[in-house]
């Protein structure tokens, strides 16, 4: 009988939901009788207006809005106060205030999101008086305490912050915290690997559920290109290093073969040597390999060797491909997430450098023809 209930009981929350596709938000706020309180969508690009009221002497109001289609923000606005709260389904917010310290003591019920953009706000408008205090006047041991002060100030609010995204990163109070600044500094970035976990965190969980959402598109775009752009400083540090070595060495690679024996790059010094990133699964590869057969043919007997490097995700792919191939052919355990391959700034496949007898790098990705001229030349 119990069960049955609930399931009613739910079933009617449902069904008056769909009904209404309503929200509603409603209050009083103390001290403004005369004053004009705006409601307004806080939009990923803009803030639009949705409607407004004169307050009287009791300071109530009452608005109403259609459902958002993904949970989104929205704001009360007086003069240029602002309340910011989350609307997640066809529910009924209550936000009660007052006129002096409307866009902080604030008391909202009927939506727990709101209540810790509420908590999240207030640490960051506090964060921002510290910073506000800070001027050039004064001298070192006061300024110093300041900005002590402010540290601890932003440390306290990101454990705060970092709580409520882990609680629920599918939260607007956990895309809320993310994008919270102060002096124009936003205080989480996907580009600080201390904080790219929490980000990473709200950013797929966004992506998960709602994939279509513009806000979910936005974050995980953020997050991505962070992931991007340290990947290539990376890249360039070993690239960096490489050029540094140009002419004097170069960096080892030891993996094992198709036969599971371990060879070392180095073993081949004494050769001229092409060390080759790919993979056997491109569409090119089998034009690919037929030029690189045809390399090794020609020059092998000369002191010339292939030591190549395969990128391929499928290990018994990798295995079939070259149970016939005459030269070097090396694999990691991890694939195309090799370590040599950020160490060798691969970006892109087939990938190749040419070393001289004497390990030293001459150069990187020749043409076939070009790539024969080479060879003839240091063999």
């Amino acid at each position: 009988m119990k069960k049955a209930l609930i399931v009613i009981f739910i079933l009617v929350g449902i069904s008056s939901c769909k009904q209404h596709n309503k929200f509603y938000i409603s209050g009083t706020v103390k001290d403004a009788n005369g004053e004009m309180l705006y409601f307004e969508h806080s939009g990923l690009l803009k803030t639009t207006i949705l409607d407004s009221t004169q307050l009287s002497t009791n300071g109530s109001y009452r608005f109403k809005s259609d459902r958002p289609v993904y949970p989104d923000f929205y704001r009360l606005r007086l003069v240029k106060k602002v309340i910011t709260f989350s609307v997640d389904s066809c529910e009924e917010i209550t936000i009660d205030a007052n006129s002096n310290n409307f866009a902080t003591d604030y008391k909202v019920s009927g939506s727990v999101t709101s209540v810790q953009i509420q908590k999240l706000r207030q640490s960051v408008m506090n964060i921002q008086r510290l910073a506000n205090a800070l001027n050039s006047g004064m001298d070192a041991s006061e300024q110093n305490a300041k900005i002590a002060a402010i540290e601890k100030a932003i440390s306290a609010h990101k454990q705060m912050a970092q709580r409520i995204i882990l609680q629920n990163p599918r939260s607007n109070a956990a895309y809320f915290a993310i994008y919270q600044k102060v002096n124009d500094t936003f205080l989480f970035s996907p580009y600080d690997k201390s904080d790219r976990a929490y980000c990473a965190a709200v950013a797929t969980s966004f992506n998960s559920y709602m994939p279509e959402y513009e806000r979910s598109k936005n974050i995980y775009a953020l997050v991505l290109d962070a992931i991007r752009t340290d990947r290539k400083a990376k890249n360039k540090i070993a690239w960096d290093k490489i050029q540094e070595n140009n002419g004097t060495g170069y960096i080892n690679i030891v993996l094992p073969d198709k036969n599971n024996v371990e060879r070392k790059l180095s073993s081949f010094i004494g050769n001229v040597i092409l060390i080759d990133f790919s993979a056997y699964e491109l569409k090119q590869s089998v034009d690919y390999t037929f030029s690189l057969r045809d390399l090794y043919t020609k020059y092998h007997k000369r002191g010339f060797e292939i030591y190549q490097i395969s990128l391929d995700q499928n290990k018994q792919f990798w295995l079939q491909s070259t149970k016939n191939i005459p030269w070097t052919c090396v694999r990691d355990l991890n694939g195309p997430d090799t370590k040599f391959a950020v160490s060798y700034n691969i970006s892109d496949l087939p990938t190749s450098f040419l070393m001289d007898r004497k390990g030293n790098i001459i150069a990187r990705n020749f043409g076939f023809d070009d790539l024969k001229k080479a060879i003839e030349k240091y063999l």
